[in-house]
């Protein structure tokens, strides 16, 4: 019966290498996420990324996808029984009509420049391009991936696949003993506690005002319950500015305390920062990053960081580096017409 399974489960994919022991196979539920967890774990030191991923993680992720069948839209591959590598695909459209076929993995470092992500990414583009043939989109249609400055191989493999940079996010950082600029609250605003009730309208609001950002797709109801599941959920941390009953802007601050306690440091991240139109321009934004910081200063923490889309039309990344942020990292998305 388990020969049988195993043979059900192989999944042919063109021009795999020869390697011996290695087979390709569809994911098998939640029995994997624990072999997917080590895969992202051996890889982040090889790629220069800093994480923190967690079983729970992972399991929130998989107990909300959409537009994602794991069962069709998956590849896992073993080498003599071991997980050496997966990866997943989706797709999202945005407002303005575009549509992108999105994919992502994670290949264990000593079994790189063997052709085994190649492949992979070859079978996930062919995988795509099923799912593009089934959708009812006159938009223009491309494939997306993204890499970190120090994933060299992602950034070697998508080069060679013919992926382009089409946008770039950078990391940033800020000593929390830097000075801070006085910035009072614009009149007429406040701050108040997060309340239960206040969880809502504080998501609909964030929506609204990440509607004028680039690459913006409609949040779902799932994907509301996925994010009150994810570790970084702390509203008891988060500076919300209210006119009345209506939510002007908001810093969502969060502190990762298992990545605090693997990397040996105390930061805090001012992150989800948004401010909806009728309040924009009056240095809402602005106050709000600075009783952030203070916040964290106050807890003891050393540091606090934030990612930003180096293009973004309001001024973002000039508005962090008015207040001591700097950049440490960039992450690239990369783009190819799927046609």
């Amino acid at each position: 019966m388990a020969a049988q399974q195993l043979i059900n489960e192989r999944i042919l994919v063109p021009d795999a290498p020869l390697i011996p022991g290695l087979i390709y196979r569809s994911y098998r539920g939640e029995s994997d996420l624990p072999l997917m967890l080590k895969v992202i774990n051996g890889s982040k030191s090889q790629d220069g990324v800093e994480r923190s991923t967690t079983l729970q993680d992972i399991t929130n992720t998989y107990n909300h996808l959409e537009r994602c069948d794991p069962s069709r839209d998956m590849l896992m591959a073993e080498i003599d029984n071991q997980l050496v590598a997966y990866t997943r695909l989706t797709w999202n459209r945005q407002d303005d009509g575009l549509t992108f076929y999105l994919t992502f993995g994670f290949l264990l470092p000593e079994w790189r420049r063997r052709g085994i992500g190649s492949a992979m990414l070859n079978w996930t583009e062919n995988r795509l391009r099923q799912l593009a043939s089934e959708h009812d989109n006159t938009g223009p249609r491309f494939f997306q991936a993204g890499a970190a400055d120090t994933e060299k191989g992602t950034i070697a493999l998508l080069e060679k696949a013919g992926y382009q940079p089409a946008r770039y996010e950078f990391n940033m950082q800020r000593p929390i003993n830097d000075p801070l600029p006085a910035t009072p609250m614009p009149a007429g605003l406040e701050v108040r506690p997060v309340k239960d009730e206040h969880i809502r309208p504080i998501w609909d609001a964030m929506q609204e005002a990440f509607k004028d950002h680039w690459g913006y797709v409609p949040e779902s109801d799932e994907n509301f319950r996925e994010w009150q599941g994810q570790k970084i959920f702390q509203p008891h941390l988060w500076k919300v500015a209210w006119a009345g009953d209506q939510v002007a802007g908001m810093v969502l601050n969060f502190i990762d305390q298992p990545e605090n306690d693997e990397y040996k440091r105390l930061r805090g991240y001012t992150e989800g920062i948004s401010v909806r139109r009728p309040w924009r321009k009056l240095g809402l934004a602005r106050a709000l990053i600075v009783q952030s910081i203070q916040m964290f200063k106050d807890m003891g923490m050393t540091e606090t960081a934030l990612g930003v889309d180096s293009q973004n039309l309001s001024g973002a990344l000039r508005l962090y580096q008015g207040v001591g942020y700097r950049q440490t990292k960039q992450f690239t998305i990369y783009r190819k017409p799927l046609d």
